[in-house]
Protein backbone atom coordinates (compact mmCIF):
# COMPACT_ATOMS: atom_id res chain seq x y z
CA UNK A 1 0.00 0.00 0.00
CA UNK A 2 1.40 3.18 -1.06
CA UNK A 3 2.07 5.82 2.08
CA UNK A 4 -0.64 8.45 2.28
CA UNK A 5 0.96 12.59 1.51
CA UNK A 6 -0.50 14.08 4.62
CA UNK A 7 0.78 17.16 2.59
CA UNK A 8 -2.12 16.67 0.01
CA UNK A 9 -4.77 17.05 1.99
CA UNK A 10 -5.51 19.85 1.13
CA UNK A 11 -9.42 20.82 -0.86
CA UNK A 12 -8.28 22.40 -3.68
CA UNK A 13 -5.70 19.15 -4.35
CA UNK A 14 -7.95 16.92 -2.86
CA UNK A 15 -10.68 18.30 -5.14
CA UNK A 16 -8.38 18.05 -8.60
CA UNK A 17 -7.49 14.63 -7.51
CA UNK A 18 -11.39 13.69 -6.95
CA UNK A 19 -12.18 15.50 -10.62
CA UNK A 20 -9.45 13.52 -12.19
CA UNK A 21 -10.65 10.20 -10.89
CA UNK A 22 -14.38 10.70 -12.18
CA UNK A 23 -13.37 12.16 -15.00
CA UNK A 24 -11.13 9.25 -16.00
CA UNK A 25 -12.50 6.23 -14.72
CA UNK A 26 -16.06 4.60 -14.54
CA UNK A 27 -16.90 4.32 -10.63
CA UNK A 28 -20.13 3.43 -8.90
CA UNK A 29 -19.51 3.27 -4.89
CA UNK A 30 -18.05 6.04 -2.95
CA UNK A 31 -15.72 2.95 -1.86
CA UNK A 32 -14.04 2.55 -5.17
CA UNK A 33 -14.02 6.51 -4.88
CA UNK A 34 -12.19 6.60 -1.70
CA UNK A 35 -9.41 3.11 -2.91
CA UNK A 36 -8.81 5.33 -5.63
CA UNK A 37 -8.13 8.17 -3.58
CA UNK A 38 -5.84 6.42 -1.78
CA UNK A 39 -3.99 4.90 -4.50
CA UNK A 40 -3.15 8.46 -5.58
CA UNK A 41 -1.92 8.90 -1.71
CA UNK A 42 -4.92 10.66 -0.24
CA UNK A 43 -6.65 9.92 2.70
CA UNK A 44 -10.28 10.59 2.74
CA UNK A 45 -13.21 9.50 5.11
CA UNK A 46 -16.60 9.12 3.37
CA UNK A 47 -18.09 12.07 4.87
CA UNK A 48 -15.31 14.25 3.11
CA UNK A 49 -16.10 12.80 0.08
CA UNK A 50 -19.35 13.21 0.60
CA UNK A 51 -18.75 17.14 0.99
CA UNK A 52 -16.14 16.76 -1.72
CA UNK A 53 -18.77 15.45 -4.52
CA UNK A 54 -21.55 17.87 -3.23
CA UNK A 55 -19.14 20.81 -3.74
CA UNK A 56 -18.18 19.30 -6.99
CA UNK A 57 -21.70 18.56 -8.14
CA UNK A 58 -20.59 15.63 -8.60
CA UNK A 59 -23.67 12.57 -9.27
CA UNK A 60 -23.70 9.04 -9.60
CA UNK A 61 -25.43 8.65 -13.29
CA UNK A 62 -26.60 5.10 -13.95
CA UNK A 63 -24.38 3.30 -16.04
CA UNK A 64 -22.13 6.14 -16.45
CA UNK A 65 -20.78 6.15 -12.62
CA UNK A 66 -19.78 9.21 -10.32
CA UNK A 67 -19.43 11.84 -13.12
CA UNK A 68 -19.16 15.71 -12.42
CA UNK A 69 -21.75 18.15 -14.53
CA UNK A 70 -20.12 20.60 -17.38
CA UNK A 71 -20.86 23.41 -14.84
CA UNK A 72 -19.05 22.32 -12.14
CA UNK A 73 -15.62 21.22 -14.06
CA UNK A 74 -12.67 23.65 -13.44
CA UNK A 75 -12.05 24.83 -17.68
CA UNK A 76 -10.34 21.83 -18.51
CA UNK A 77 -7.20 21.77 -21.62
CA UNK A 78 -9.18 19.95 -23.88
CA UNK A 79 -11.92 23.48 -23.53
CA UNK A 80 -9.47 25.40 -24.37
CA UNK A 81 -8.06 23.58 -27.38
CA UNK A 82 -11.52 23.86 -28.84
CA UNK A 83 -11.10 27.64 -28.86
CA UNK A 84 -9.54 28.53 -31.88
CA UNK A 85 -9.62 32.37 -31.18
CA UNK A 86 -10.86 35.50 -29.25
CA UNK A 87 -11.19 38.92 -30.50
CA UNK A 88 -12.60 41.97 -28.78
CA UNK A 89 -14.26 44.96 -29.81
CA UNK A 90 -15.82 46.63 -26.92
CA UNK A 91 -18.71 46.59 -25.36
CA UNK A 92 -18.07 42.90 -27.30
CA UNK A 93 -15.97 39.98 -27.73
CA UNK A 94 -16.17 36.86 -29.92
CA UNK A 95 -14.87 33.43 -29.12
CA UNK A 96 -14.61 31.20 -31.96
CA UNK A 97 -14.77 27.31 -31.46
CA UNK A 98 -14.41 24.03 -33.05
CA UNK A 99 -17.44 22.73 -34.40
CA UNK A 100 -19.54 21.70 -31.18
CA UNK A 101 -17.83 23.23 -28.59
CA UNK A 102 -19.50 26.97 -28.29
CA UNK A 103 -22.00 25.52 -25.87
CA UNK A 104 -19.38 24.22 -23.55
CA UNK A 105 -17.71 27.06 -23.39
CA UNK A 106 -20.52 29.24 -22.80
CA UNK A 107 -21.69 27.43 -20.09
CA UNK A 108 -18.58 27.54 -18.31
CA UNK A 109 -18.26 31.29 -18.74
CA UNK A 110 -22.07 31.75 -17.56
CA UNK A 111 -21.47 29.30 -14.31
CA UNK A 112 -18.21 30.93 -13.39
CA UNK A 113 -18.98 34.59 -13.78
CA UNK A 114 -16.35 37.04 -14.26
CA UNK A 115 -17.26 41.59 -13.03
CA UNK A 116 -16.28 42.21 -16.58
CA UNK A 117 -18.50 39.59 -18.36
CA UNK A 118 -22.30 40.57 -18.73
CA UNK A 119 -23.26 36.78 -20.30
CA UNK A 120 -23.05 34.67 -23.31
CA UNK A 121 -24.36 33.63 -26.67
CA UNK A 122 -23.61 30.39 -27.87
CA UNK A 123 -23.66 29.03 -31.18
CA UNK A 124 -21.99 25.95 -32.88
CA UNK A 125 -18.67 27.10 -33.40
CA UNK A 126 -18.84 31.09 -31.69
CA UNK A 127 -19.93 32.79 -28.90
CA UNK A 128 -20.92 35.88 -28.40
CA UNK A 129 -19.85 37.80 -24.98
CA UNK A 130 -21.73 41.01 -23.80
CA UNK A 131 -18.77 43.22 -21.87
CA UNK A 132 -19.47 45.30 -18.88
CA UNK A 133 -18.18 49.43 -19.13
CA UNK A 134 -15.71 49.85 -17.10
CA UNK A 135 -13.10 47.16 -17.74
CA UNK A 136 -10.53 47.36 -19.96
CA UNK A 137 -9.85 44.48 -22.86
CA UNK A 138 -6.63 43.60 -20.80
CA UNK A 139 -8.79 43.49 -17.54
CA UNK A 140 -11.37 41.02 -19.66
CA UNK A 141 -8.57 38.73 -21.03
CA UNK A 142 -7.34 38.60 -17.37
CA UNK A 143 -10.43 37.35 -16.00
CA UNK A 144 -10.93 35.39 -19.23
CA UNK A 145 -7.38 33.51 -18.53
CA UNK A 146 -8.17 33.35 -14.72
CA UNK A 147 -11.35 31.23 -15.45
CA UNK A 148 -9.73 29.58 -18.32
CA UNK A 149 -5.85 29.19 -18.45
CA UNK A 150 -4.13 29.25 -21.70
CA UNK A 151 -7.06 31.24 -23.45
CA UNK A 152 -4.46 34.39 -23.80
CA UNK A 153 -2.56 32.17 -26.38
CA UNK A 154 -5.72 32.60 -28.81
CA UNK A 155 -6.47 36.20 -28.84
CA UNK A 156 -6.45 38.18 -31.89
CA UNK A 157 -6.43 41.40 -32.56
CA UNK A 158 -8.56 43.41 -34.75
CA UNK A 159 -6.17 44.71 -38.02
CA UNK A 160 -6.36 48.65 -38.06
Amino acid sequence: MPKIDKTMQNIKSRQSVLLDIVGSESLFSQEELIEKMKERGIAITQATLSRDLKALNIRKRPGEGYKPSLAARPASPSIVHGIIRVEISFPLAVIRTEEGYAAAVATYLDQHPTDSILGTLAGDDTVLLGLRQGYTPDQVLDALEQSMPGIINRVTYPKK
